[in-house]
């Protein structure tokens, strides 16, 4: 996470002291494919410049306030690192980002915004052909800086498209995505045609975690991402983005599950869709596995999604690599007899939604 604290997304999943086997990352199921697209894959600029003493408080920070612990070998973060993972994985390529949540577009929180950016932009600039980037966005509860940052990012900066954060905001002053205050955004990410990722914010809930298995990234961050994609739906917004491609992180988490619960009570509650609607709106995103490549995620998005609404991805670095193979190894052996799908799953997929990476 940055050390200036605006980053709550950095990933989900739980690192311990245990630690997997290296042949876990280098299994036959993580080597049958050369060319995987990573559409999930963070970097954190900050920790690259910082004095090693503000990189520790800050990780403490995270730790205290998420009980999330990155996993010390990621730290600092390089695209050297990254690309040392990426060839364990298969992965030819990944798309970097980093949400931003936060409850302001203040000064400060502007300039780490257009840093982080231009960090992206250098590790592009350095590997053209193993990184392309989402472009991260100032708080939108100030729409205009938010659209300032965008024109620069995919103008200026050449980002294949744009990151969000599931809210902004906290408490009663908290918004989700479907929100009118970010209306002026959405309308300018759809003329443009964009495709969006969208990352679980890290939110608390009114009790703390459970234990320091469960930190807020496994938690609540699968339930916020559900959260800002039902908002979508049922006020229509995400039907009326008729351009946008909006990318789910982590499977959508726990939204497969819970978009029938959402259709038949909100229709009941007065919604202005009709359950089909709002059930064609919810398969009308993108699902990317990163996290939730298992036997039965992958089913039920299969029974849920269009084939090619399915996207590849592995939360690195916020997650050891042995993590991601292990999820990574996952997919591959769900579609062992389906090559052609696995194939479309990890690389396809994403090429058909964003051609620059081809």
């Amino acid at each position: 996470m940055p050390l200036n604290g605006t980053f709550r997304g950095a990933g989900t999943g739980t690192v311990d002291d245990h630690r997997m086997t290296d042949s876990t990352a280098t299994s036959p199921a993580t080597r049958d494919a050369t060319d995987r697209i990573d559409l999930h894959h963070h970097y954190f600029q900050q920790f690259g410049d910082a004095p090693a003493s503000d990189v520790t408080a800050a990780l403490a920070a995270v730790a205290r306030s998420t009980g999330w612990r990155m996993p010390a070998e990621n730290v600092p973060w390089s695209p050297e690192k990254s690309i040392a993972a990426m060839d364990r994985l298969g992965v030819r390529r990944a798309v970097l980002s980093v949400p931003q949540g936060g409850n302001e577009a203040d000064a400060d929180h502007r300039r780490a915004v257009r840093l982080l950016n231009d960090t992206a932009h250098a590790a592009v600039a350095r590997h053209p052909e193993r990184f392309a980037f989402f472009a991260s966005v100032p708080v939108p509860l100030d729409p205009q800086a938010a659209i300032d940052e965008i024109a620069r990012g995919l103008d200026e900066l050449g980002a294949v498209g744009v990151t969000l954060t599931t809210s902004y905001g906290e408490g009663d002053d908290a918004h989700y995505l479907g929100s009118d205050v970010f209306d002026p955004v959405w309308e300018d990410l759809d003329r443009r045609g964009a495709v969006v990722f969208v990352h679980g914010d890290q939110t608390p809930n009114r009790n703390r975690w459970p234990n320091r298995f469960l930190p807020l990234p496994v938690t609540e961050v699968p339930n916020e991402t559900y959260k800002a994609a039902a908002d979508l739906v049922t006020t229509g917004k995400k039907r009326a983005l008729t351009n946008t491609r909006i990318v789910l992180s982590h499977s959508g988490g726990s939204t497969p599950f819970l978009a029938a619960r959402v259709a038949g009570l909100s229709r009941y509650l007065g919604t202005a869709l009709s359950e089909t609607e709002l059930i064609d709106d919810f398969r009308s995103f993108y699902y990317e596995t990163a996290l939730s490549g298992f036997e039965t995620n992958l089913a039920v998005l299969e029974s849920f999604v269009p084939a090619d609404h399915i996207l590849f991805g592995t939360d690195f670095p916020a997650v050891p690599v042995e993590t991601a193979a292990w999820y990574t190894a996952n997919v591959a052996d769900f579609y062992a007899t389906r090559p052609e799908r696995h194939r479309a799953v990890v690389r396809d997929n994403a090429v058909a939604l964003l051609p620059a990476l081809a």
